[in-house]
């Protein structure tokens, strides 16, 4: 497992389909105009003939980066992703986000609180899992459990979990790659 950080972007509001379809439409409109007198530069025309809605576009893809711990899937498999992390009142573990292949998911919303995140996952198509020394305790199913000790005492399953060193960023994106890769990272 390797950890890298990428700076957050905001999500891509268009559907596809519609994407294309607009595209598409602009590459014609400007082989139209390019043709008549004044050409395609003169503002009155562009927005009448849908500059308003790329115009749009741009200003909502215009957003704050928000500060969240993400992790991205970068193997070729279906993955189960488990997080571990000390918060004001102790240790906390928490499960399961699965993640497709090449996929992203936010983890942890908002400015992260720690330095040290902690991180166990399970490749569910080819088997095998990225594990550490930190042992915190699991569950198969969604979960979130609070304390690290007596793990099997209390009916839970106890999994070592790799540390993830953020360096005290608001933002971190962890990138899960095949396992024995080594742990890399940066803001």
């Amino acid at each position: 497992m390797s950890t890298t950080a990428a700076s957050s972007s905001s999500a891509d509001l268009s559907h596809p389909r519609t994407s294309r379809a607009r595209t598409s439409r602009a590459r014609t409109s400007r082989a139209r105009t390019a043709k008549r007198p004044g050409g395609p530069c003169r503002p009155g025309r562009w927005l009448r003939r849908g500059g308003a809605g790329l115009l749009t576009g741009l200003v909502l893809s215009v957003v704050p980066a928000r500060a969240d711990l993400r992790l991205c899937n970068q193997t070729a498999s279906k993955v189960g992703v488990t997080l571990g992390y000390r918060d004001q009142q102790g240790w906390v573990t928490e499960g399961w986000w699965d993640l497709k292949p090449k996929d992203c998911g936010t983890l942890l919303k908002g400015t992260l609180a720690a330095r040290f995140y902690y991180v166990y996952a399970v490749d569910y198509t080819r088997g095998g899992e990225w594990s550490g020394r930190s042992m915190m305790c699991t569950k198969d199913t969604i979960f979130t459990v609070r304390g690290v000790e007596d793990c099997l005492a209390r009916g839970l399953d106890r999994n070592g979990f790799i540390e993830v060193d953020t360096g005290e960023q608001k933002s971190w994106t962890i990138q899960l790659g095949d396992p024995g890769q080594p742990l890399a990272g940066k803001p």
